[in-house]
């Protein structure tokens, strides 16, 4: 049997599925999370893994968007006959304990992401994730996820500075060629890289200083494999560790989950 598990962003979808018994991935579809909105997307991806593939009938999701729960619920049961069960709901063993004053601020995704890495490497490890926020979050090896820190995605940030400061564009993000650039664009992607890279390498090392632990360091999102030769502290990227992570979820809560 077949499950179908998801991660609702704000900005990227990601469905995907996973094999029942071993619980890794078989195939993954991306699209624009504001497209949820059409049924006929939802379809055409829905579609891409599901056409004569036997399906469990439950699917966990992890959703930041709260307006898309329902919409994809509906759909999911509907069409399917699949009911759509969220991270966060309550009767949901989450793995790792939240060492947080209120549990509920703390995002699916970035659950997910502690899981994954907490299951994965078995250690003390920051996750960045590379999002419409820039998040980081600590998990140590005994399994308690100990909060984390969220700056500004830099894709929001590029689409900001463009909205309020009339004469720069938004641009495409890449390593410059120099530091100092010869024309706005330019200048615009060095502010842009090798800002991100001082407030990444600066916020690891004061989580490092001030918890007096050593961490594995892991990027996922999309701008994981830009900063691999401005970053101080040796990091893996792993693009899954999301998904990795709700998969996990599902396979501890997997008879609760289908009773």
């Amino acid at each position: 049997m077949n499950l179908l598990i998801g991660d609702v962003g704000n900005t990227v979808t990601k469905l995907c599925i996973i094999d029942g018994e071993k619980f890794k991935i078989k195939k993954i579809v991306y699209f624009p999370s504001n497209r949820i909105k059409s049924k006929k997307i939802l379809k055409k991806n829905l579609n891409k893994l599901l056409n004569n593939v036997p399906i469990c009938s439950t699917a966990l999701f992890s959703i930041v968007v709260p307006r898309y729960k329902s919409i994809l619920k509906n759909f999911l049961n509907n069409r399917y006959k699949i009911i759509l069960k969220e991270l966060k709901d309550k009767n949901i063993d989450k793995i790792i304990k939240i060492n947080i004053k209120n549990k509920n601020e703390v995002g699916s995704d970035r659950i997910a992401n502690t899981v994954g890495a907490y299951k994965k490497y078995k250690t003390n490890c920051i996750i960045l994730d590379f999002g419409t926020a820039t998040t980081f979050d600590v998990i140590k090896k005994n399994g308690v996820y100990n909060g984390g820190l969220i700056a500004p995605g830099i894709n929001l940030s590029i689409k900001s500075l463009a909205k309020f400061a009339d004469q720069l564009p938004v641009f495409l993000m890449k390593k410059p060629k120099n530091v100092v650039g010869k024309n706005t664009v330019d200048a615009l992607r060095s502010g842009f890289y090798w800002g991100y890279s001082g407030l990444i390498n600066n916020i690891i090392l004061e989580i490092t200083k001030k918890t007096k632990k050593k961490y594995k360091i892991i990027f996922t999102g999309g701008y994981a494999s830009l900063f691999k030769t401005s970053i101080a502290s040796s990091f893996t990227v792993d693009k899954n560790i999301t998904i990795d992570g709700i998969a996990e979820i599902f396979k501890k809560n997997f008879n609760n989950l289908n009773k």
